[in-house]
């Protein structure tokens, strides 16, 4: 190494300090804003960009009240301030003084031409929309497996629908190819009914991270879907075209979780309350009874019987009897649609259908089920799974 100064990282940090912040005191940089983030301090962060660079940019509260809008992801602003570095982490950031609207960026003009283009061919009516399970089976989640989105959403369905199947169905939620994979998992969903609904998305981030879930080939597949999707994209403020595409739009993942599991507790309460209001309407029916029959004494009993109680009483069978049919009918109906509701989750049991005497053929190197002996060639090698245990298998012939 050759000999020459040598420099601490703080002095020379401070070097380049002085040089940038000294060449660059006021100055006014034009570009499009991404990953607007207020912080708590009531300090407004965001990040300038073009097509070839970025730089960090920050609005300090003092200044925030200058502004008489909301600066957003994708908006072009005209940023006056001043460089200036941040010796702890090594970065240099834009102060910004003032900011002013100079259009929409490039990513909000293209959203925005993609929207009214398929708003156009009626991808985003109401009349096309499909009505959300209430009692699903079966909930499918496209998402990154491993993000905060498919934990918040297993939590609520743990806490309010623990006998729910729930099927992850894994694909990349950012960046390239992110858009395809979702897509492609969505159509499979479809291929192979896996579910009775579809909640789509992830948790928040900048208008860039969200961009797949805005990708045509995306948009497109969430309206074709014969499953009924909810779309599930970030949080409260965010938004993405295939929100506009869903069959239902949530604010959150854990939002969508909660609008397909509609609380088994809350039902449980529901129908004792019908119950208790029905025993109450008969105590209270018996008891106007008991107080029509103290007045009367055995010597005038006779009398009054033929005069008053007889009519009350052909009326008051009357009543039970109305009252006992309507009883025994909503018994029935309740009755009727409790089985039904017990049939159905029974017979939407895989384990019914391996009980029945049905098995799931697997060919191994595929992992996938097959559906139809052409599925399969000669040498193939098979795994059955019956009810219980496993059978190894190599196909001789298939027709």
């Amino acid at each position: 190494m050759d000999e020459g100064t040598t420099y601490s990282v703080s002095d020379l940090t401070d070097r380049i300090k002085g040089m940038l912040e000294g060449s660059f005191p006021d100055i006014i940089v034009e570009g499009e804003a991404s990953n607007c983030r207020p912080s708590s301090s009531g300090h407004f962060y965001f990040t300038l960009k073009d097509s070839k660079a970025s730089i960090q940019a920050v609005m300090f509260r003092n200044r925030l009240s200058s502004l008489s809008f909301e600066p957003v992801d994708g908006a072009l602003l005209r940023v006056r301030g001043r460089i200036s570095v941040y010796p702890p982490r090594g970065n240099y950031q834009l102060i910004a003084e003032d900011i002013e609207k100079a259009g929409d960026g490039d990513i909000l003009a293209m959203l925005e031409k993609l929207k009214r283009k398929l708003a156009a061919e009626g991808l985003f009516d109401e009349d096309r929309k499909k009505p959300i399970p209430r009692f699903p089976q079966r909930i499918g989640v496209v998402s990154s497996p491993t993000g905060a989105a498919v934990q918040d959403i297993l939590n609520v369905l743990r806490r309010r629908a623990a006998g729910v199947h729930v099927i992850v169905l894994p694909a990349l939620v950012q960046g390239e190819g992110a858009a395809e994979a979702i897509e492609a998992r969505i159509r499979q969903a479809n291929l192979w009914h896996l579910a009775d609904v579809l909640i789509v998305g992830r948790g928040g981030g900048s208008l860039e991270d969200l961009l797949p879930f805005s990708q045509e080939g995306l948009v497109r597949a969430v309206a074709e879907s014969e499953i009924p999707v909810i779309s599930a994209v970030g949080h409260e403020i965010d938004w993405a075209l295939s929100d506009f595409a869903a069959d239902l739009r949530a604010p959150t993942p854990s939002a969508a979780a909660e609008l397909v599991s509609e609380s088994r507790v809350q039902l449980k309460d529901s129908i004792e309350e019908i119950i208790s209001s029905m025993q109450s309407g008969i105590q209270g029916r018996l008891e106007k009874i008991r107080l029509t029959l103290r007045p009367f004494t055995a010597s005038e009993f006779q009398y009054r019987f033929n005069s008053i109680l007889q009519p009350v009483l052909l009326r008051f069978d009357d009543a039970k009897g109305e009252l006992f049919d309507s009883m025994d009918e909503k018994t029935k109906n309740y009755r009727q649609r409790l089985l039904l509701a017990k049939t159905a989750l029974e017979g939407a049991s895989p384990k019914a259908a391996l009980e029945r005497g049905f098995s799931v053929v697997l060919n191994t190197k595929t992992g996938k089920p097959l559906r139809s002996g052409k599925d399969a060639v000669a040498g193939d090698k098979l795994e059955i799974i019956p009810l219980e245990g496993k059978i190894d298998a190599i196909v001789e012939k298939s027709t």
